[in-house]
């Protein structure tokens, strides 16, 4: 009989739940738990866009914006340092709102949209601030590898690293001259931008600075 211990401890690989390796330091508070959607709020526009698979958290879908909550349904953040994983497939787009809140339809009205694009066909890439800092056409990853994603607000600063080196640091002018784009506080929301973009998240991580 052949020794049944390598299949056994593959079948257990494929049953434990993925790691949600915590970044260094403390504060964290961890955002997807690989299971469910359990402290998110998606809105009423195209839900099914956003899906949990494999304890990957995919956006797969027409417009569609996942807004993080918390446990308590209150999440706000004012400074404060995110970080994440993820995968884009081949011309995907998606976003990281920050200093954002719920609605239920459209584009997220308040604050910056930290950019995710390697080769779709928005010249804006990964590690631009959407319309405000942005990276053209040379992104900082590759499709179909995952890549860290941090994003820090301190003050008026914005900063956005890919794994680990900064792309982009915007400091916010006294007028920036929109009344909704802007630093303020508010959650984080992720985006399923089209039915043509495929973008993966997991080990999401946030803490106040």
């Amino acid at each position: 009989m052949k020794n049944p211990l390598p299949t056994l401890l593959l079948l257990a690989a494929f049953c434990a739940p993925l790691t949600q390796a915590q970044p260094e330091g403390e504060g964290w508070i961890q955002m997807f738990n690989g299971e469910n959607l359990d402290g998110w709020r998606i809105t009423e526009e195209n839900p099914g866009s956003f899906r949990v698979e494999d304890g990957i958290l995919v956006a797969d879908g027409p417009r569609a914006h996942l807004f993080f909550i918390g446990e308590d349904g209150e999440a706000d953040f004012t400074d404060f340092e995110m970080t994440c994983k993820v995968l884009t497939r081949h011309q995907a787009n998606s976003g990281i709102f920050f200093h954002t809140r719920y609605q239920p339809e459209g584009w997220p009205a308040h604050g910056y949209e930290a950019q995710i694009n390697a080769t779709h066909s928005d010249r804006r890439k990964t590690g631009s601030i959407w319309s405000v800092a942005d990276i053209l056409d040379d992104p900082p990853h590759e499709d179909d590898e995952w890549f860290e994603y941090t994003l820090v607000v301190r003050g008026s600063e914005i900063t956005l690293k890919v794994n680990g080196e900064v792309v982009t640091q915007y400091t916010e002018p006294d007028d920036p001259g929109h009344e909704t784009r802007r630093l303020s506080s508010g959650t984080v929301a992720l985006q399923a931008h089209d039915p043509e973009s495929v973008i993966h998240f997991k080990e999401l991580w946030i803490r106040p600075l």
